[in-house]
């Protein structure tokens, strides 16, 4: 008679086995993939954009305090801000695709066998893990050229001279934001929201996805 501990260990070698196959790294591509496309289609539509709340739980938390400050000076800025950051998802999401593609292409059989052993939402942070820092280096320039366009920066530090407030949030007695500070801050809460939009697919369609490989 075979025992459950030997049951259990055949059925988690058989699910490793699967895993490593080409088979387990293809489901595994295609479920991240999936994701990707969810998010750049988001990314892709100004109004989806906004209407996002993942996008808005990826706002950094200093430009999170800039806003508060400027919704009590002058909160038709932060709506604008707002819309020139959604425009300039559009105008970046072509560059973080292909960052994103490659790297879900590259993922090994290490990788793979990480995220079945993993909890949900392993998937999303391995790939975080690859991409991240290239992503924000890859996009921040174009960030900055979008908000440049529409002279936010120039506008957010006018409403914001004087503010006491700002001394305390940028430190060094600084009265102002460089737009590379506000275009850095914009480009990590772009690249924060791709990822919470990926990591919610994953973990909404795991079960289901990839059920075929044990998790």
């Amino acid at each position: 008679m075979v025992g459950t501990g030997a049951i259990i260990n055949t059925t988690m070698q058989s699910c490793t086995t699967l895993a490593t196959s080409d088979l387990g790294l293809s489901v595994i591509k295609r479920f991240l993939l999936n994701g990707i496309d969810k998010g750049v289609n988001i990314y892709s539509n100004r109004e989806a954009f906004l209407q996002n709340n993942m996008v808005d739980k990826a706002l950094p938390k200093q430009l999170r305090e800039i806003n508060s400050i400027l919704e009590k000076v002058a909160p038709s800025l932060v709506a604008k801000e707002r819309e020139y950051i959604a425009d300039a998802a559009v105008y970046t999401v072509n560059v973080s695709k292909p960052i994103l593609v490659n790297a879900v292409n590259s993922l090994n059989a290490q990788d793979v066998t990480r995220i079945i052993q993993g909890e949900k939402g392993t998937a999303t942070l391995i790939l975080k893990e690859k991409t991240s820092q290239q992503l924000i280096a890859a996009i921040t320039p174009k960030v900055e050229e979008q908000l440049n366009q529409y002279g936010i920066t120039r506008s957010i530090n006018t409403a914001l001279s004087g503010s006491n407030l700002l001394n305390g949030l940028l430190g060094g007695g600084k009265t102002t934001i460089n737009s590379g500070g506000l275009s850095q801050l914009a480009s990590e809460q772009l690249v924060n929201g791709l990822f919470n939009i990926i990591e919610d697919y994953e973990v909404q369609n795991s079960s289901s996805l990839l059920g075929p490989l044990g998790r």
